[in-house]
């Protein structure tokens, strides 16, 4: 709409111009004939004011009474002096500053008998002269004879043009604000009416997406928008398909499902994954070769099989002992590894490793993200950490990894699902780098209210980081509604609660939950056997009986996870319930992370002495029997940790507050049998979807114990009929499901900017920033974008 204002207005402007040059030519004479008239009519005033003073003074030959008159007059600066002359040489009286060397007479014929300095003075005044006529009697001898019936004394009057020039110049002025004033009118009355029929087109186009594409509606659009119908047709299309989807519950969501969903909504479009972790890690033996470990995080077993399913390219830091001498000289790697022998994975996809110094990932991961972010976002009582050089860290390795998705990215526009608090500040850098770019970063550990969030001190810096995406993902829509009421308090921005979107800095970002979960897998035909297969030989090694009953808690050594809480409620159990000493146990598998942070080392100390505590006072009260707590502090693969979910009848999730949570989801997939329980924290994201889990406050010591009793003595009818419903709706739910409904939305994304692009080709209009999205090499430009993104961009451009 601004380019077609200014289309409008420029020429209304340009003819404006001439017109006011026109009327200027033709209105100068007008107003110089006006000027001499005014001059004339001035000096015939002042000659008939003179009149009787000039008469009166010449009968009785005084002329003092006549000059004093002479020079009243001359106070008006209009006038510049005024002479009385009886003769051509004789002046009767005269103003102060009348030029002594003008005589009367050579008033009549100034340029020829005075010298040039005074003609030219001459020419730059109006001067009149005026014939009185008096009576000979009256004049007497002063009074030439030359008429035979009396004789005229001369008024030479002297004026000033640039005092009535004055007068000319603001009669042009007017014209000229005459002229302004109208243009500015025409142009503000053709904005409002350009404004109303831009409003009236963009009404028409929603009408027809409200109405659902029917033939009706599209038969009703107005001439305006028919040129658009085939486009809003496929979009209305995509959006129906993808709503289908989400809702058809009888969808078996897959990888197969996930690659149909890419290949038929983005179209092959590269995606891009960016985390700290990274999925494969090499590690070099004692030895001297090189094992292949995959860590025990809930990140990489969510967003593996997204990678695995599109074969795109996933950014980590590279932290392995080996891990540089894998790669090529880009720095990337295939993975998953090709077995020893075997054929190249059809699911492959790249890896591309950041390296980050001794000094910088101490900066950046150690101190802001996990000793400021973490705390922060976990309201767990850890008080957070702020210093000003762990920040500085934090943003270069940020644009570190920036830099490098740029340089990975083969378009201008690929899918980037940007992971986790480690890079709140990349999304915008990225929007700088790749403006095209569909965003998508997704937040996987709560967010805090406005208040506790202020407690950081680049609160704002890091919010307008994450508003660079296209898509903010959360858990739980409670962490949606968390973050756009920070975003209320610390920014300038306009929220929409009805779509939840937040526009800013003329980017909209929408806010959307996606709980997360993982892969799901059919029970195999030997569940039941490998279970109690995986029952006995749990039991065998840790010298149980295997009538004993075990617990299970999985979790990083964290505060977060409530194991101090845990374990005290299995006390709190065994002191209520005596009956179970000897006969219960809780197995916590506590992988150890961060130990160089003084808030972990303290709770791997607290952790491992309430654990000897506890099991001395059960000893004391049964001796000989088995501990009630078996403290596994050590990395365990993922197969070691289902072997440990099918052998425990009863899992223990105490999270004092949590994202998601996955361990919950992990046991209940592994328990194939359809038998086990599952004790859920509250303030666990999973606890808003796992209904049929014994939900617990971790905080209430003495609740957990009671869930404990309850799930101890549970009918194994009661115990199948929770974990089908859990299982169940896991199944529906599970990661491929998660990654489809981000990819959906990001389709959706992109096809309605492809729509505004067109809407834009047809219309040729330009509508406001964030409303439809500019050129992309524009924007590139405007954004100082790499040489070799700017170039890349030119390429696609062609294509």
């Amino acid at each position: 709409m601004l380019r077609l204002s200014l289309a409008f207005i420029v020429p209304l402007v340009v003819v404006l111009g001439v017109l006011g040059v026109l009327s200027m030519q033709v209105s100068g004479p007008l107003l110089q004939g006006w000027t001499q008239r005014e001059l004339d009519e001035r000096a015939g005033l002042v000659s008939k004011a003179l009149h009787g003073a000039i008469m009166l003074s010449l009968e009785e030959g005084n002329q003092s009474e006549l000059s004093q008159q002479i020079e009243s007059l001359t106070e008006d600066e209009r006038l510049y002096a005024i002479a009385v002359c009886t003769s051509p040489n004789a002046v009767l009286a005269a103003s102060r500053n009348y030029p002594a060397e003008l005589a009367c007479a050579e008033g009549r014929d100034a340029t020829t008998r005075v010298g040039p300095a005074m003609a030219r003075w001459l020419s730059q005044m109006h001067v009149r002269r005026i014939d009185l006529p008096v009576a000979p009697a009256a004049g007497g001898g002063l009074v030439s004879d030359a008429a035979p019936d009396g004789g005229h004394v001369t008024l030479v009057v002297m004026q000033n043009p640039a005092e009535a020039g004055r007068r000319d110049q603001q009669a042009r002025n007017y014209l000229t604000m005459l002229f302004v004033g109208l243009g500015v009118v025409l142009a503000l009355l053709f904005i409002t009416v350009a404004n109303w029929g831009w409003r009236h087109w963009i009404n028409g186009v929603r009408r027809v997406l409200s109405d659902g594409g029917q033939a009706a509606a599209l038969g009703r659009a107005s001439p305006e928008i028919q040129p658009l119908l085939p486009d809003l047709r496929r979009l209305l299309r995509s959006v129906h398909e993808d709503r289908r989807i989400l809702k058809d519950t009888t969808i078996e969501w897959r990888p197969e499902t996930l690659k149909l969903l890419l290949r038929e909504h983005l179209s092959g479009d590269e995606v891009i994954v960016v985390s700290n972790r990274e999925p494969y890690i090499h590690q070099r033996n004692e030895d001297g070769t090189i094992r292949v470990q995959r860590p025990a995080s809930g990140l990489v077993t969510a967003v593996e099989p997204v990678m695995r399913a599109c074969s795109g390219t996933w950014v980590a830091h590279g932290s392995g002992s080996a891990d540089a001498d894998v790669v090529d000289a880009r720095s990337r790697v295939r993975v998953p590894p090709i077995p020893e022998g075997g054929e190249p994975l059809h699911d492959a996809y790249t890896l591309r490793r950041v390296w980050l110094s001794a000094e910088e990932e101490r900066g950046y991961y150690y101190g802001f993200a996990n000793e400021g972010l973490w705390p922060l976002c976990h309201i767990a009582h850890v008080r957070p950490v702020f210093r000003e050089e762990d920040w500085q860290q934090y943003r270069a390795v940020n644009a570190r990894f920036a830099d490098a998705v740029a340089d990975e990215a083969r378009t201008d526009n690929p899918v980037v699902l940007v992971q986790d608090y480690h890079f709140a500040l990349l999304p915008r850098m990225l929007r700088a780098r790749l403006p095209r770019a569909t965003i998508i970063t997704f937040w996987h550990i709560p967010w805090p209210n406005p208040e506790s969030f202020g407690i950081c001190p680049w609160a704002r810096e890091i919010l307008e980081g994450m508003l660079g995406s296209t898509i903010l993902g959360f858990h739980t829509p409670y962490h949606c509604q968390n973050f756009m009421a920070t975003v209320d308090r610390f920014l300038e921005a306009r929220i929409t609660q009805e779509d939840q979107s937040v526009s800013f800095m003329g980017q909209r970002t929408q806010v959307r939950d996606y709980p997360i979960s993982i892969p799901w897998h059919p029970p195999a035909d030997d569940a039941l056997s490998r279970a109690q297969a995986d029952q006995s030989a749990l039991r065998e090694a840790m010298g149980l009986s295997p009538e004993h009953r075990l617990a299970i808690g999985v979790d990083r050594l964290d505060y977060t996870k409530g194991i101090v809480e845990r374990m005290l409620a299995v006390e709190r159990l065994l002191d209520r319930h005596p009956m179970w000493l000897g006969r219960f146990s809780l197995v916590q598998i506590a992988a150890p992370t961060r130990s160089s942070l003084e808030a972990y080392s303290a709770l791997d100390h607290r952790v491992r002495e309430e654990a000897r505590r506890i099991n001395a006072w059960a000893a004391e009260r049964a001796p000989g029997t088995p501990p009630p707590i078996i403290l596994l502090i050590e990395q365990h693969d993922s197969e070691s940790v289902r072997r440990h979910y099918r052998a425990c009848e009863i899992a223990m999730v105490t999270s004092l507050h949590d994202g998601m949570n996955l361990v919950a989801k992990e046991y209940v997939a592994a328990r194939e049998t359809g038998d086990g329980v599952l004790i859920l924290s509250r303030f666990a994201g999973a606890a808003s979807e796992l209904h049929e889990a014994l939900v617990v406050n971790p905080y209430h010591i003495e609740e957990t114990a009671d869930a404990l009793a309850k799930a101890l003595t549970m009918h194994p009818a009661e115990q199948r009929e929770r974990m089908r419903a859990m299982r169940t709706r896991l199944a529906d739910f599970n990661i491929y499901r998660w990654a489809g409904r981000m990819l959906l939305d990001a389709a959706d994304e992109r096809q309605r900017a492809r729509v505004q692009d067109r809407i834009v080709q047809v219309s040729g209009v330009v509508a406001p920033e964030g409303l439809f999205r500019a050129p992309w090499r524009a924007r590139q430009a405007a954004n100082g974008g790499s040489p070799a993104a700017a170039e890349r961009g030119k390429r696609a451009h062609k294509v």
